[in-house]
This record gives structure tokens, sequence and C-alpha cells, in this order.
């Protein structure tokens, strides 16, 4: 018990004289301005369903675009009907336009996370979600079950890409 108090007393001498030492060190260095990401929310003026909030449907972080999760429904709100394999489809279009209007597209996506009602429909929507990107391209990916989507929507899928 001792020695690890002496180890502890010591570490904490260590890390007391070392950070100001580490801090002195940096100022020295010739400084390299670092720009920081701007940051700006896109709008589009893209069908908001009635009773759900109205969000970005893309932020652009330099050349990084950030989707706000999509579902399957057409222009006028509602989801595609026919289930799980056409609301996929939908979804997965009103991504590839997002994409589109911002010098994106499907092959930029970097990572998509698929969040579906029922976790058993994960073989129906893969196999609409593999359609989309080229089989040597495939972006990473999270899926998972949840509790309820927006509007009783059987999918909804978000995505990372890059952008020109």
């Amino acid at each position: 018990m001792e020695t690890l108090r002496t180890l502890a007393a010591v570490a904490v001498i260590v890390i007391t004289f070392a950070a100001p030492a580490a801090r002195g060190a940096q100022k020295d260095k010739p400084s390299k301005q670092q720009s920081k990401p701007q940051t700006a929310a896109v709008e589009y003026s893209s069908a908001t369903a009635a009773g759900t909030p109205r969000l970005s449907d893309v932020v652009r972080v330099g050349n990084m675009l950030y989707l706000s999760g999509k579902l399957g429904t057409d222009s006028t709100g509602k989801l595609a009907p026919g289930g799980i394999g056409p609301e996929t489809k939908q979804a997965l279009e009103n991504i590839r336009a997002v994409l589109e209007k911002n010098n994106s597209s499907m092959d930029n996506v970097v990572k998509c996370t698929v969040m579906l009602a029922d976790i058993k429909e994960w073989g129906d929507m893969n196999a609409v979600y593999d359609t989309f990107f080229k089989k040597e391209r495939k972006p990473a990916r999270s899926a998972f079950g949840t509790s309820g989507l927006v509007l009783g929507a059987r999918v909804e899928i978000e995505c990372m890409a890059t952008a020109k």
C-alpha cells in the first residue's frame, strides 16, 4: 500500500512540473495557422410531413456532408406504399437527391446508419440497399432495430459523404 502511495505522489510531481515545461516548449515552436472548419447548415425545401420537425437536410463541414435521417417519403411527405423494400428505395432516392444538390453522389458516401422499425426486416432492406452502391465501394454501415420511427416508417437512413 505504501508503494502505491509513493508511486502516486511521484506521478503528481512529474505531472505538476512536466505540464508547464511542455506548454513552454510548444510556445517556442513556430506557430502554424490552423483554420477552424466552417459549419454551415444548408436547408432545402424538401417535403416535410405534418407533425414532423423542420430539420436541415444536410450540414456541410469542410468537404464532408452530414445528412439527416431520410424516410421513404415521396414529394408529398407520404410513405412509399408496400413496406420495407419500397420505403428503403425511396429513402435512398431521397438521399441521392440531397447529395446531388450538394455536388456529391452515392459513390462518395462513406458511412450510413440504418434504423429499422423491425430488425427482422434487415434482409429485405439490405437487398434494396445493396443496389445503390457499387460492390467495390460500399460505405461503412451500422444497422439497428428501434421501438418505432416517425410516421410509422419501416426504415430511416442517415449518411455521411464527401463533396467537391
